[in-house]
């Protein structure tokens, strides 16, 4: 099967072009202009920007979590990160008590596999740090294509700094990164104690009790151990203002520390969590939406360079019937996560580059290239001769309202009712298959079941 795209506007991190691109085979053959018409499918991308398929870092599906489950599992979140543009998953497997790293990433993977329509890999999640796990890290990256490492601060299933200290020597030793949730545990149980003691259990003290300076305490605690091993971390879903500044102040002392933020951390604030009829709910996540100074000084990082890639944190739960099976009452009940994998492209076109935060090139950087080259993807992350044929065909004057009913995520509600996007997919295309089109006022699902693959990621350089 083979695909030649004409004329659009190839959108790389370092430039756009007016070209053509042909696809052969499920890779991308050439990029050139004047390309002649022998392909089985020509498209015409005459005034659409060709953008590299969108690579989500970080996602939560089917994930036992809080006594329930995540409301997507892979086929029903594959499908709505194809509608968005996104060609890529990467989810996370915490291991369990006892397991092995490979028991987590397997496990995982025979969720995954026959059900999800795009490609993914597997962060495995690092919960019991026994010596035998370190060792076995090497393996990961090497033989199971997993080089990225999850850890925690916060959680039952935290882990402590010697964890840290160790994982962190050994990553850097085989090409491996650690990604942590840098919230302090024991700052937010002090302030849930306090909430509960004075009956502060609303959504809004939720977002109290996992103060700013509990993620600023344990962003400077990854950057004491990356400068005691000399080797490198990944802050996830980073929220906060302050906790980039503290970013920003360790890179300038030359330390490689590096960051993701989300949709939700640049275009939501704190306010949200006052809706009415408890609907503050829907944005109880950890950590939480913060003051629109910290979305600004968010956007700033991104344009900079100081945060590198975007990711969705996706981790649904619907608002009736397990938002609301424990936790009316008690914010410390409710399950922790929101949804957003189909929304990640379109929200950071118009929320980014159409109100000039961010350049069209770093769109690409923060949501596929810089995600590629952070994360071992190989063959994934820009429109290049040689790569997967990854490509989103995206009309940049499209009109959308964001609703949940427009939406194919298997959660009932969406973060961002009612914002008006400006530019959206209109075709997707996975290794030269299309999966995803424009049709009758939405995007719509042509893929087939099953066609995802597993990804072995390589070792990542020490960037």
């Amino acid at each position: 099967m083979s695909v030649l795209f004409k004329n659009g506007l190839v959108v790389t991190s370092s430039g756009s072009r007016i070209s053509d691109v042909l696809v052969e085979g499920g890779k991308i053959k050439c990029v050139g202009t004047g390309l002649a018409d022998r392909a089985d499918e020509v498209v015409d991308a005459t005034g659409k920007y060709l953008l590299p398929g969108a690579i989500d870092t970080h996602t939560h599906l089917d994930m036992p979590f809080m006594g329930t489950t995540s409301a997507d599992d892979w086929k029903s979140g594959s499908i709505a990160a194809a509608c968005g543009g996104t060609t890529t998953i990467l989810d996370f497997s915490l291991q369990g008590k006892g397991e092995t790293l490979r028991d987590a990433v397997e496990r995982q993977k025979g969720k995954a596999d026959g059900k999800t329509v795009v490609d993914y890999s597997i962060h495995p999640g690092v919960t019991d740090a026994r010596p035998d796990v370190i060792d076995e890290v090497k393996k990961a990256v090497n033989e199971y294509g997993t080089p990225s490492f999850k850890i925690f601060l916060f959680y039952p299933f935290r882990v402590d700094d010697y964890a840290m200290i160790r994982l962190l020597e050994e990553t850097r030793k085989h090409g491996g990164l650690v990604q942590v949730h840098a919230e302090t545990f024991d700052v937010i149980t002090r302030m849930d104690e306090l909430n509960a003691a004075e009956g502060r259990l609303t959504p809004f003290d939720h977002a109290r009790a996992h103060t700013v300076l509990a993620e600023e305490a344990a962003i400077e605690r990854t950057i004491s151990a990356v400068e005691f091993t000399g080797s490198r971390i990944y802050i996830v879903h980073l929220s906060s203002g302050q906790g980039l500044a503290r970013i920003e102040k360790a890179r300038h002392r030359g330390l490689r520390v590096y960051a993701e933020t989300c949709p939700q951390y640049l275009t939501l604030t704190e306010d949200r969590y006052r809706e009415a009829n408890w609907g503050g709910a829907k944005y109880v996540m950890s950590p939480p939406l913060r003051p629109q100074s910290s979305c600004d000084k968010l956007w700033l990082g991104l344009r900079d360079g100081s945060v590198q890639t975007v990711g969705t944190d996706h981790c649904p739960f619907n608002f009736t019937g397990q938002k609301d099976m424990n936790g009316k009452d008690d914010y410390r009940k409710i399950p922790n996560g929101a949804p957003g994998i189909e929304t990640m492209l379109m929200l950071m076109h118009s929320e980014g580059v159409v109100k000039g935060r961010i350049s069209l090139e770093q769109l690409v950087e923060v949501t596929s290239t810089g995600s590629a080259r952070m994360f071992g993807l190989a063959n994934k992350g820009s429109i290049t001769a040689g790569k997967d044929a990854d490509i989103v065909v995206f009309d940049p004057k499209r009109k959308f309202t964001i609703t949940k009913d427009r939406l194919h995520q298997n959660v009932d509600y969406t973060p961002w009712e009612g914002f008006e996007m400006t530019g959206m997919p209109e075709l997707v295309y996975s290794r030269g298959k299309r999966v995803a089109e424009w049709s009758d006022n939405s995007m719509k699902f042509v893929g087939k079941v099953g066609e995802g693959r597993f990804v072995k990621r390589e070792p990542i350089p020490f960037i």
